[in-house]
């Protein structure tokens, strides 16, 4: 098939459907498809051949976040050159109504279109608003994916009919055979968060609070924070400032040996998450999970099986599942051995079946040859 993949957000910058739609082009070549990607990205920064960007991006608060988009004539007009070009029997969209190159390829799309909602956003006045002018372009969509229970919501009510559930891949391997540093380890506990620091919902600032609580019962324990954007370490408080590193930006590398360096990761978002990419890494290498008992968080850990669940928002509560879990050493070993194998349904080699199965679903029937004679 010749596939064309459009993902809303930039490029240039670090995020889940950013990620998904690099690793599904990834695995769709590899099982002999020809796959075209188009996004938002610096003309300026190399990308490889079958990556066509439309430009710069500009940050745009939308769905508890800041993304960055990219819109207006310049873009439809690469866009229209890309569709034209790329000859696509199908096109993929991700998140095919946010206010980006998504909306426009969907807009101008020729072929039969696949969709994917990975937000967990449940209102949206401006697609309310929007519902009756865009209902032509919804029309064109023929098959619809949701990333989790969470997402299938949102899809329902902008988008209609029923999607099928597909969840994110994951490269788990590169997870479970990562190698732990041994100065992100030592001297231990070390827990580790992950995620975009600058975004109160990712809660960071519940794990800075719960932290004195953790080191009064583990003294000798260490809080790594990973992600875009700067931490502000006075806001933690002064008798645990000496226990908080800020390692940045980390290479997706480095992001694996963090997780299985960690004796705990702590995932203490207040909403908006749809999904739990950063718990399955986790889970894929071996490290217990702690997590905020949101929607998307508690159907990845399934209810608790996989990982420990704390209420959202509560530091004292968050503190309390950390600490028992970091004295537990069987209840740790017990949950990464059912994180291991719960972690499968996620891993690309599973995931893409079901994708190119919804493909199938929209695409004409191959013709074949009478062979009754």
């Amino acid at each position: 098939m010749r596939v064309g993949l459009v993902c809303p957000y930039s490029l240039d910058v670090p995020g889940g459907v950013q990620n998904h739609v690099r690793d599904l082009a990834q695995v769709l070549t590899a099982r002999g498809h020809h796959v075209g990607v188009l996004a938002p990205g610096d003309d300026d920064v190399a990308h490889p051949g079958h990556i066509t960007v439309v430009g710069r991006a500009v940050p745009v608060r939308y769905n508890g976040s800041v993304a960055r988009l990219a819109f207006g004539p310049r873009v439809a007009a690469r866009t229209a050159k890309w569709l034209r070009e790329g000859e696509f029997d199908l096109l993929h969209v991700h998140e095919p109504l946010s206010p980006s190159v998504s909306l426009i390829a969907l807009w101008a799309a020729d072929v039969p279109v696949v969709a994917t909602c990975h937000s967990a956003n449940l209102r949206s006045r401006t697609l309310s608003s929007l519902a009756g002018v865009l209902r032509p372009t919804i029309e064109k969509i023929s098959a619809r994916i949701a990333v989790s229970e969470s997402a299938r919501a949102p899809l329902v009510e902008h988008l209609g009919g029923e999607p099928m559930m597909i969840p994110n891949g994951l490269f788990c391997a590169s997870f479970t055979q990562a190698m732990p540093v041994e100065r992100w380890r030592s001297p231990g506990p070390t827990i580790a968060f992950l995620g975009r620091t600058d975004e109160p919902r990712k809660g960071l600032d519940v794990l800075l609070q719960a932290l004195p609580a953790i080191v009064e019962c583990h003294p000798t324990a260490r809080l790594l924070v990973a992600g875009h954007g700067d931490v502000d370490v006075s806001q933690a408080p002064a008798a645990v400032r000496g226990h908080l590193e800020v390692l940045g930006q980390l290479t997706d590398v480095d992001r694996a040996r963090l997780l299985s360096s960690a004796h705990v990761y702590v995932a203490p978002q207040i909403g908006g998450e749809s999904f739990g990419m950063v718990l399955v890494e986790a889970m894929a290498a071996g490290v217990p999970v702690v997590a905020s008992d949101l929607p998307a968080f508690r159907s990845v850990l399934g209810d608790g099986a996989h990982g420990v669940l704390f209420p959202v928002g509560e530091p004292a509560a968050c503190a309390d599942a950390v600490s028992h879990l970091l004295r537990d050493t069987n209840t740790r070993q017990r949950l990464r051995s059912s994180a291991a194998t719960a972690v499968l349904r996620y891993d690309w080699s599973r995931v893409i079946g079901d994708i190119e199965a919804v493909y199938e679903t929209v695409l004409p029937p191959h013709e074949t040859a009478d062979t009754s004679l």
